[in-house]
């Protein structure tokens, strides 16, 4: 089975310190960590990439699974989003499709292979900028302290204020960035006319036993001039060869019919600059519990989101 990140016991672990309740089921034929989530109508059960199973037998298994634990717990739904876009043949007629949370769509990039290798995958552009990024006064430094993901949540906020979006909290990220599996960035500018060090970038990915997670990223006006979210992303892969992981995954990706004011537009071009292969999920699903509540629920839902917009 390819079992995601968010379907181990370390993110259950993370939900754990995040203050959420959850559960986890696992065998050799599936497994599933399922978070339960709080509504003003009730509770539901969520599955972020998952089920996992070995064949879409064991997938009806594990639907069955969490559908008798959804009952046994009296929840309105279970969403779930298939990690293996096959196994949405096998869902039960009675899932509705939901919007997607994570994304339908990523880019892997194959580590496998030597350095020499793994470089042909590159852009020559970005590699270039890489080699002499100490020279323009470029440095990228490491971190395993949840208090340096300070860098990457004051980005963010400049992001999100400029164009109108949702970025997590600085406590959110910061029990995220405190997770062994983590490791948070940053990329740092001096000015030699200034003589001032300025954050221009940085991100935060997360590593399993073969797969990096390049989840969370962001630049300043000056780094988007420096190239510094290529430079660092270069770093990002280059890191994960020599730890001996297996694949880079860009998380996330525009589908192919998307129209060109995708928000998700630029970085897809971006990412798709690397030799890498689109992987597609299941997308996102509710296997219906009590089908009253799950209307009341999706009313809520729209109300709610049309005040946000207000």
């Amino acid at each position: 089975m390819n079992i995601p990140i968010t379907q181990s016991k370390e993110w259950q672990k993370l939900q754990d310190d995040l203050g959420e309740k959850s559960i986890f089921v696992s065998n050799d034929k599936y497994q599933y960590l399922g978070i339960i989530k709080k509504t003003p109508v009730g509770k539901y059960l969520y599955c972020p990439y998952g089920p996992v199973a070995k064949d879409k037998k064991a997938f009806e298994l594990a639907i069955d699974s969490i559908t008798n634990y959804a009952k046994k717990e009296k929840l309105i739904f279970a969403r779930i989003e298939p990690y293996d876009e096959k196994m949405s043949e096998s869902l039960p007629e009675t899932a509705q499709k939901s919007k997607n949370l994570n994304p339908k769509e990523t880019w892997i990039l194959d580590l496998k292979g030597s350095e020499e290798e793994l470089k042909l995958k590159l852009p020559e552009r970005l590699l270039r900028y890489h080699r002499v990024a100490d020279k323009k006064g470029i440095t990228i430094t490491k971190s395993h302290n949840p208090e340096d993901i300070k860098h990457l949540v004051d980005l963010q906020a400049k992001l999100a204020s400029a164009k109108k979006i949702n970025v997590f909290s600085l406590d959110y990220l910061k029990t995220e960035a405190a997770q062994p599996f983590a490791t948070t960035y940053i990329v740092n500018y001096k000015d030699p006319e200034r003589d001032k060090t300025e954050t221009i970038a940085a991100g935060l990915v997360f590593d399993d036993k073969d797969t990096r997670y390049n989840l969370q990223g962001a630049q300043s006006d000056t780094g988007r001039k420096l190239h510094a979210t290529g430079i660092l992303t270069i770093q990002l892969i280059l890191d994960a060869k020599e730890k001996g992981l297996e694949r880079f995954d860009f998380w996330g990706i525009a589908p192919d019919d998307a129209p060109n004011d995708h928000p998700w537009r630029g970085f897809t071009n971006f990412k798709k600059t690397f030799a890498g292969t689109e992987v597609r999920h299941a997308g996102t699903y509710d296997l219906v519990i009590n089908p009253i509540k799950y209307k009341t629920y999706q009313i809520t839902r729209k109300i709610n989101l049309i005040k946000r917009k207000i």
